[in-house]
C-alpha cells in the first residue's frame, strides 16, 4: 500500500485514487447557512477585527502572520461548547489500497483530554510563490483524511453487530489572503478500492467585509455536527440499551 503526503498530492494522483466529483454552481445552503445569528458579544469582536485588518496590508504579510491576523481569529468566534478552533492539525489515513498523511493548517474540532480530536471542519491556507501546490487539491487530500478518521471515529463507537455506514459528511475551506472559499463534501464506498469522493463549494467570500457571513457559516458547521453527533450517541445508548 501506497502513502500519499497530502503537501504534494496532484490532481492527477488524486483522481486515480478517488473518482472525484465536483458539483457545478453554487447551491442555497451556503446563504442558508447564514442564517445563523450572531451574538452581540461576537458581533463586537468582529466589528474590532475588521477594523484592525482594514488598516493592514494583508497581501505582502507572510503566512504566518496572516493566519494568526486574519484567519485564527475568526476560527476562534466559531467555537461552540467542546469545539476548538485548532491550528497545525495532524492527518493520517488508511483508506483500503492507498494512506493519506500530512497536517493541515487548521480545523474546528471537538476537545478531549486538551487535544484535537476529529475535526469537523478543515482549513487550508493557500502557499504562495511560483511553486506553491493547488490549494484546492490539498484541501481535497486533507478532506478525504478528515473525513476517513471520522467515519473510523464513529465505526468504533458503533455496538459489535452493527454494520458502519459506508459514506462521510465532510467540511473544508481554503484561504487566499483575506478570501475565504468553502468546500461541502461527501464521501462514498470508504470501504471500497477506489470511493466517491463529491465536493461543492461556496461562493468566495471576502474576510474584510463579509466576516459576518463567515463566521455565520462557521457556526451553522458546527452547530450542525453537534447535533449530528449528539443524535447518533442518543442511537447508541439506546441500541446498548436492548441488546
Amino acid at each position: 500500500m501506497e502513502t500519499y503526503s497530502l503537501s504534494q498530492l496532484s490532481e492527477e494522483t488524486l483522481k486515480a485514487l478517488v473518482t472525484l466529483r465536483v458539483q457545478v454552481g453554487v447551491s442555497d445552503e451556503w446563504e442558508n447557512m447564514q442564517k445563523k445569528e450572531l451574538t452581540p458579544a461576537e458581533s463586537t469582536q468582529i466589528d474590532y477585527l475588521k477594523s484592525i485588518l482594514r488598516e493592514r496590508d494583508l497581501v505582502v504579510m507572510n503566512e504566518a502572520t496572516l493566519w494568526a491576523r486574519a484567519i485564527y481569529p475568526i476560527l476562534v468566534l466559531a467555537e461552540q461548547t467542546y469545539v476548538q478552533a485548532w491550528a497545525g492539525i495532524p492527518l493520517k489515513a488508511t483508506y483500503p489500497v492507498f494512506q493519506l498523511e500530512g497536517e493541515a493548517d487548521g480545523a474546528l474540532a471537538p476537545a478531549a483530554a486538551g487535544k484535537p480530536q476529529q475535526p469537523y471542519l478543515i482549513v487550508h491556507e493557500a502557499k504562495r510563490g511560483v511553486h506553491a501546490s493547488d490549494p484546492q487539491i490539498q484541501l481535497y487530500g486533507e478532506m478525504l483524511a478528515a473525513a476517513w478518521l471520522n467515519w473510523k471515529g464513529e465505526a468504533n463507537l458503533q455496538p459489535a453487530n452493527t454494520a458502519s455506514v459506508d459514506s462521510q459528511e465532510i467540511f473544508g475551506c481554503y484561504t487566499v489572503s483575506e478570501s475565504w472559499t468553502f468546500v461541502h463534501g461527501t464521501v462514498d464506498g470508504i470501504e471500497t478500492e477506489k470511493p466517491t469522493f463529491t465536493v461543492e463549494f461556496s461562493r468566495v467570500y471576502n474576510g474584510l467585509f463579509e466576516v459576518e457571513c463567515i463566521v455565520q457559516i462557521l457556526k451553522a458547521i458546527v452547530a450542525k455536527q453537534l447535533e449530528y453527533h449528539s443524535g447518533n450517541c442518543e442511537t447508541i445508548n439506546d441500541t446498548v440499551g436492548k441488546v
